[in-house]
């Protein structure tokens, strides 16, 4: 009776286990997609819903935040979104970190204004505030960052392989020569081909 009893609790466990793995993977594919969407670094997005929640949704901290980015209700609505939708729990979490990195410009004062909020960045001249668990927050969420970085989570692997393949140009067929007055222009052209120069320049954000 005891091993029947422990089988059926090892059997539950492992269910449970397998249908929060699929769920994870999951929440996963969908902040990748809105993220890319979005304009947004998937690994930045990754790595704030795993501090905020462990890509849990049924998260809700004693401050009244929910959900896998732990957004309050009152926020979300602000934003025209539903906190307690999965799909716009995770649109307006990276809705919120992109709109912080806009106003601050860096990616440590965007995680400090998703922490501790805006207002106490700008009272801070903006600059990181000096409160333990904003900079606990950052900390962590940067370590993981950078290790999602170096090796990419397959959630963000399986986004990449699914996105559409550029489309290639085809060159332009030879000019067909109808007479000799032609023929002599495309000769002048050939010995004397235009010299163009082109300036590239690389914006990085």
């Amino acid at each position: 009776m005891k091993k029947l009893l422990l089988f059926t609790i090892a059997i539950v466990f492992m269910s449970c286990t397998q249908v929060y793995a699929t769920d994870v993977n999951t929440i996963k594919a969908t902040i990748v997609k809105h993220s890319i969407e979005m304009g947004v670094d998937p690994a930045i997005a990754l790595s704030i819903a795993r501090a905020e929640s462990g890509f849990r949704h049924e998260a809700r901290s004693a401050y009244g935040a929910v959900g896998v980015f732990q957004l309050m209700p009152s926020t979300a609505k602000r934003m025209g979104l539903n906190a307690y939708s999965l799909n716009d729990n995770i649109k307006g979490g990276i809705m919120y970190y992109k709109n912080m990195y806009k106003m601050f410009g860096s990616m440590e004062l965007a995680l400090a204004a998703y922490n501790a909020g805006p207002g106490n960045v700008k009272k801070y001249n903006n600059k990181v505030p000096p409160y333990a668990e904003t900079r606990r927050f950052i900390a962590k969420i940067m370590t993981d960052y950078n290790r999602l970085k170096a090796n990419p989570d397959p959630a963000m692997l399986n986004a990449v392989k699914t996105q559409q393949p550029v489309a290639t140009v085809q060159p332009a067929p030879a000019p067909v020569v109808s007479n000799v007055e032609d023929k002599l222009q495309l000769e002048i052209l050939e010995e004397n081909p235009l010299d163009l120069e082109l300036n590239l320049e690389t914006f990085s954000i």
